[in-house]
């Protein structure tokens, strides 16, 4: 009965680690789309500049972790605060994502509450791959 319960715990506790995501890794998404949306979710969402900057050029990056804090990131790079917020890809019937070989223009709109005011934003990024993975590399100028 010992041995029993020995490897049915052991079996537990297999399957349970075995289930666990790296909730810090998004550098491995092979949609820029996502990558995109993890990007502004790390900021917003859960206040992991790290995070945030893993999916950047190294230029880009560098200037990310400059600021130190997702808070002074949100407010001078992309002049949006939020408290939470919601994130998601163009969806309409235009083709949401110009994607060519090794490069995409993303938008994204966001719509969340700063304050208890309900605030609406569009933002569009540029995506370039490097070694094979989707980073960051520019913020474009607001679409409207």
């Amino acid at each position: 009965m010992k041995y029993l319960k020995l490897i049915t715990l052991s079996l537990v506790l297999f399957i349970s680690a075995c289930g666990e995501k790296d909730k810090n890794k998004i550098t491995d998404v092979d949609d820029p789309e996502i990558v995109t949306i993890e990007f502004f979710n790390a900021l917003y969402n859960e206040n992991n500049i790290k995070k945030a900057a893993s999916v950047c050029s190294p230029k880009l990056a560098r200037i990310i972790m400059h600021y130190k804090s997702t808070k002074a990131v949100a407010r001078h790079m992309f002049n949006m605060s939020y408290d939470k917020v919601e994130i998601k890809p163009d969806d309409s019937g235009v083709k949401v994502r110009e994607q060519f070989k090794g490069s995409a223009v993303i938008t994204v709109y966001f719509d969340g509450y700063y304050n208890d005011n309900r605030l609406k934003d569009v933002k569009r990024l540029s995506l370039i791959q490097i070694d094979d993975r989707w980073v960051i590399d520019k913020i474009l100028k607001d679409p409207f």
